[in-house]
Formats: structure tokens, sequence, C-alpha cells
């Protein structure tokens, strides 16, 4: 079997244009079954013609409200959260209500630049049907039609966008300076979902990880999902370009549009906060871990309604935070008779996957890839930032190259994009960043550990670490920091540490 991977199509209109500002509707049924949205007086049939949503603010239907272009599902007040391609396949249903739409459209509109198995069509489609609670109370969104695709066959009703002012409700109107996602994430939806809801239940959450783990996607996703729930908006503070740690509060001044304050700017910021409910995401904290913790012990404390959402590569170490470590994409373990379909099942196959369709037209990935693509992904860990940057070298190299070239540890992952963070534009470069950040006891341990290939256990870290410099507590405490620090893995299972 051959999975051809074709050049990737252009998205519907539904997944372009500015984010829209979020609206309400009240759509009735009539007697004859139509739906009639009384804002706007437009009646809808079960099988309408196509929606065109550029001149829309969103999509009704039963409980739910559809906003494309801003990715977003609510159910009254509730965000739905639903992976990515569960999410592209209710857009491309809902464009064409009760209209059949094929597999084939589905897949290349799901999979754009890939043809997978018809199976894990099957899999999101179940997954939509879950989140929309289908056959709950006799609800019914989704007809499939045996052998051919599916159907959207509930009423819609669409609002005009030029509407969206004046029927916007305000206790959903929301402010926030998140970017726009560019492409889709994968394999994270299960994690956004959880650490929103840890989130509702800690006010200080840090997601963190290793550079090029994802953390940054991973908060922007959570952010992005919680917008609904808070009052006076989600606010991002990006801290990457900031060197100065007496600049950290004004980066936060500057985002809500406080005057400047020369003094007490802790405080100022905490009583301008004092009655506001908001989340703050702090990014990029691991070079200026002191003034961001600060900064938020002291928010805390002053504005109760404020809650915060940061990505480090180390801990905040704040009272009342709550630690993710991110974990890296899963990738299929070395076996024989791995197939095309069975390896697309794991986030970090399906990553390098798409990601070298975007650079390679015609791209084939085939049963007798499949092995080779899976190692790929193991050698690289599963990190999605590692296997981006392999995969654009794909049209260069080719995959058993590659391959080869991480085995012999020759310097492979150096092509990032233009537009790419600095410490993100190569793999040396992410791992210099977090070098430097480093103590010279910790530096010299760090390289000392270079020498393990794998898993190492503590005795062992410290029969080669440990020296007439340095006694074997050091190395232990520099271990325990490396650690915290994400630039050594600890592995608890078997109930032994390595």
């Amino acid at each position: 079997m051959t999975i051809a991977i074709p050049t990737p199509r252009q998205h519907s209109h539904l997944a372009e244009g500015p984010w829209p500002r979020w609206i309400d509707s009240d759509p009735t049924v009539e007697a004859d079954g139509r739906v009639e949205n009384t804002q706007i007086r437009r009646p809808l049939s079960m099988e309408a013609d196509p929606i065109d949503v550029s001149a829309q603010g969103a999509i009704t239907f039963g409980p739910f409200r559809l906003f494309p272009t801003q990715r977003l599902l609510l159910e009254g007040e509730k965000t739905v959260h639903l992976g990515s391609r569960a999410f592209d396949i209710l857009i491309s249903l809902v464009e064409r209500p009760g209209e059949l739409v094929t597999k084939d459209e589905l897949m290349a509109r799901v999979w754009p630049g890939t043809f997978v198995e018809q199976g894990n069509l099957a899999v999101q489609v179940a997954a939509l049907r879950r989140a929309l609670g289908e056959g709950e109370m006799g609800n019914r969104y989704l007809a499939n039609i045996p052998g051919r695709g599916y159907r959207f066959v509930a009423p819609v009703s669409v609002s005009q966008r030029s509407q969206t002012a004046a029927m916007l409700p305000a206790q959903i109107a929301r402010l926030h300076n998140l970017p726009a996602p560019i492409t889709q994430l994968v394999g994270r939806t299960e994690i956004i979902s959880i650490l929103s809801k840890q989130l509702a239940g800690h006010r200080l959450l840090t997601i963190v990880g290793t550079g090029g783990i994802g953390k940054t996607s991973v908060a922007l996703a959570i952010a992005e999902g919680l917008i609904s729930q808070y009052a006076d908006g989600v606010w991002l503070i990006d801290l990457a370009s900031i060197d100065d740690p007496d600049l950290v509060p004004g980066a936060l001044a500057s985002v809500l549009g406080l005057a400047p304050c020369s003094e007490n700017q802790l405080p100022y910021l905490a009583a301008a906060l004092r009655e506001k409910q908001a989340l703050l995401v702090l990014d990029n904290c691991e070079h200026l871990i002191g003034a961001a913790a600060a900064l938020a012990k002291e928010v805390l404390r002053g504005a109760p309604g404020v809650q915060i959402l940061t990505t480090s590569r180390e801990p905040m170490q704040v009272e009342g935070e709550r630690i993710h470590r991110l974990a890296s994409l899963a990738s299929p373990v070395a076996s024989n008779g791995l197939t095309a379909a069975e390896a697309l099942t794991f986030p970090a196959v399906q990553l390098f996957i798409e990601s070298a369709a975007t650079t390679l037209d015609g791209l084939k990935f085939g049963d007798a890839e499949a092995a080779t693509v899976a190692a790929i992904c193991r050698k690289l860990d599963g990190i999605p930032l590692a296997i981006k940057l392999a995969a654009a070298q794909v049209e260069v190299l080719g995959l058993r190259e590659i391959a080869a070239r991480l085995d012999n540890r020759i310097p492979l992952l150096t092509r990032g994009g233009r537009g790419a963070l600095p410490r993100h534009a190569t793999i040396t470069a992410t791992l210099d960043w977090s070098y430097n950040l480093l103590t010279e006891l910790e530096r010299a341990v760090f390289r000392r550990l270079g020498v393990f290939a794998g898993d190492f256990a503590p005795e062992e870290a410290r029969a080669i670490a440990a020296d007439g410099a340095f006694v074997a507590s050091e190395v232990d405490d520099s271990i325990a920091s490396l650690i915290s620090k994400s630039l050594v893995a600890a592995n608890l299972g078997g109930g032994a540490v390595r």
C-alpha cells in the first residue's frame, strides 16, 4: 500500500479572514421544518445553499454556535474542545448543510497534502459526534451515507458579520491579544483539554519542558479556548525579547495599556488588576525566572480575579503553582511490519509527514517508508521542533539519509524557518539558549553526562561526573537542577530513577 502526498489544497474560506467578534443568535424552528434566524430574517432549509461565511459572523445549530475563522465552538457559554481534525470535519460539513460531503473531500480537507486510510476519518467523526453529544436527548447532527460520506442534517442559521457589534451580548464581549494560529497543532488535543480544566482550579499553571517541545503552542491554544471565561480579557506577555529583568513589569503594563510607573511597579500592577477578571499568559520565562516569579507572586496576592498561565524551561517555584511537564509527541516503537496507516496514528509521524508535505510536492509515504519515518521520530525524541527541522530536509536528503545522519550523530537540524525566533532556528541554538542559563557547575556536569547515549542511573552519573573538583552531593544537586530546567529527563518507571 502507498499513501500519496499531493500538493496541499487551499483551505476553504471558512478558515480564512480576520478573527470575528463573537456573536449570539436566536434561531426559531418554523412549522414547515425551516429554521429562521430572527435577527437577520433569512430562512434556511435542511438542504440550504452552501454557506459563505466571508460575510457571516457565526453559524448556529442546536445549542451550539460555531465561529469558523476563530476556530471556536460554543455550547451556550461553554467552549467545546475539539481536535483540529474534528474541527475541520465540522466546518466542512456545516458549510454545506444537508449536502453529501464525500469521504475523499473530507480527507483532502482534513489531511491537506496527505491521503490516509478511511479508518482515520471514522475515528475523527466519532470524536466529533461525542463532542456534540449526538444521540443524547434525540440530538442528531451527522448522517453517515454508507460507502459515500456524511451529511450535516441539523437545521442551521447564520448571522451577518456586519451585524455582530449590535448583536454582541455584553457578557461574552472579550478582549485578547493572542496571535492567530498559523498551523494546526498536532497531537495536543487531550492535554489542552486537561490543562484547561486544571487552570480552572489553580490560579498559577506553569507548562514546563525542554526547548522546542511546544510549550508556547499549547499555552496559546489553552488561552484561546478560555477567552469566553474572562470578562477582562486574555493577555499574552511574551518575554522572549526582553533581557533585563527590570523590564518585566513594564512589559505587562504595556500590554494592559497602563501608564508607565517608575517606582513600586509590582504593587502598581497588582492594584490596577485588583478588580479584574483576566488571564495573563507569561511566555518564555526561563531567562527571567526570578523577575517573572516576583511578578506572578505579586499579582496573585493583589488581584484575586486574575489567573496566570506561564511557559518556561523550569518552574516558577511560587506558592500555589501547578506544574505540568509537557511530554514529547508519541512515536511508534520499533517493530516489524509497521504500516503507513498504523504509523500515522502517532502524532510524531503525523507532524513529520505534514511538515515534509509543505516543502515537497508529491511526497510518497507508504508501508516501505513507515519504519524509517518512525525511527527518525524516535531518534528525535518526539520533539516537535526537531521533527519539523528534520522534515524540512526531506527534499534535499531523503528519508534514509536523514535516518543515517541521525544514527551517526552528523549535524542535521540546522535549517530553521526565516520567521523563527533565533533560539528556534536550529536545535543547536535551542540547546545553547538553555545551556547559557546554567551555572558553571551545572554546565560541567551536563557536559560529562553527554557520554551517555541513553538512560543512566544516578550512581552511574556520580561515577562519571564526580572527581576531585566535584563531590557526589554536588553532582546530585546539579542533576536535580538539570531535570528542573528540562535538560535532563527523569524516568521513574519500575520504581527506580533513571
